[in-house]
């Protein structure tokens, strides 16, 4: 088997699993009860989790809220800094290529009378900073711009955007946040967001860094004062996590997710450079394999992006077919995000691809765990 599809899900880590083992056995603790040693042990293991993510991108453990992934993030952040803040203002920007998290989030709130507005990109899918700068309205309470796109790689400058954001509160004395999608760049891109003074919030989930799927972060950045943002809740409950998301924390999930982030963080130049050999391996090999037959066109630019994500065309194939060729071989590969899998790529479509194009588009996703040989000797059988 060669999986190629580890930007829709990744494989659970052997190190995760065994991590998790514990708190799904013998360590069954509900977190919040605090007088016998099966709910302490519990709120530990959260304490120590919380650390671990925190190591990885470089913020603090208070501003961390679990949540069952980065779909439920997103909806929570932007939902409730919209319901928060609509007083102050209604009107929101983002981009056409956004996950289907946020920009269905953002068409719903369109229905409940906030403004949308919905910036274009170019060719590899970034937004021109202008554009959004220009974009803001004194009724602007909400930027969300997605770090790492997850069809094509492509990377928005989220550190130039914070910066130029931080400045433009500071002149204008105007309330706005600004969230990203960190999904795909967690783990691939070293992330240090005590020095992006412009980023209020991120979301990522576990089950992009091999760790285990239902469980995410939404990170609420503490401000200058070290007063976190006042955000309504998605989530009523008991009280959980502060008050700011209800329900029993899944410790197991937790525990994943925290030694997930510690694995990534251990072994992020190893896995780093892996992909970026793995991806021009990979190219390699496609255009040793398909060129004599069709067309290739790579819609991933091959600079100013994560690794390990490639987009291509097969001009004249459609891709559902090739899908389904390589299904045959054991080679598993996607048409773009696994959240809109039924669906021509939105993603495309707003980098300029025809349709036809779009259903001849494959994207392959690599894991840094792969083998070079199982790339070379699996492709070399079709």
């Amino acid at each position: 088997m060669l999986y190629l599809d580890n930007a829709a899900t990744t494989q659970v880590h052997e190190e995760v699993k065994q991590e998790m083992i514990k708190y799904l056995s013998t360590e069954f603790g509900n977190a919040e009860v605090d007088f016998y040693d099966l709910g302490l042990n519990s709120k530990k293991a959260i304490d120590h989790a919380k650390v671990q993510v925190a190591n990885l991108i470089s913020c603090d453990t208070d501003e961390i809220i679990f949540t069952s992934g980065a779909t439920e993030s997103n909806n929570f952040i932007i939902k409730g800094i919209a319901n928060q803040y609509k007083e102050k203002g209604n009107h929101i920007i983002t981009t056409k290529t956004e996950h289907s998290s946020v920009l269905n989030v953002c068409r719903f709130l369109e229905t409940k009378g906030f403004e949308v507005t919905y910036l274009d990109v170019d060719e590899y899918g970034r937004i021109d900073i202008e554009d959004l700068m220009n974009a803001i309205k004194e009724k602007t309470i909400l930027i969300t711009i997605i770090w790492g796109n997850n069809e094509l790689g492509s990377l928005n400058n989220i550190e130039k955007i914070s910066s130029l954001i931080d400045e433009y509160k500071k002149e204008t004395q105007q309330q706005i946040f600004f969230h990203s999608d960190a999904t795909q760049v967690v783990g691939k891109k070293e992330l240090n967001l005590k020095k992006l003074k412009g980023l209020d919030f991120i979301s990522f989930s576990a089950h992009k860094i091999y760790g285990p799927k239902g469980i995410g972060a939404a990170i609420i950045k503490n401000d200058y004062d070290g007063i976190k943002p006042q955000i309504e809740p998605l989530v009523h409950g008991g009280g959980q996590q502060n008050n700011i998301r209800g329900g029993t924390e899944p410790v197991h999930n937790i525990v994943g997710f925290g030694k997930a982030c510690e694995i990534v963080n251990r072994d992020f130049e190893k896995n780093y450079n892996n992909l970026i050999n793995l991806e021009n391996k990979l190219k390699e090999i496609i255009k040793d394999v398909f060129s004599n037959q069709v067309a290739l066109r790579f819609n991933s630019d091959e600079k100013n992006k994560i690794p390990g994500i490639l987009n291509i065309h097969f001009k004249n194939v459609k891709n559902k077919k090739l899908l389904s060729f390589l299904n045959e071989n054991q080679i598993y590969a996607s048409t773009g995000s696994a959240c809109s899998v039924r669906k021509p790529s939105h993603v495309l479509k707003a980098i300029g691809l025809s349709q036809v194009e779009i259903e001849e588009s494959l994207r392959f996703s690599l894991s840094p765990y792969e083998k070079f040989e199982n790339l070379t000797k699996t492709f070399k059988s079709l």
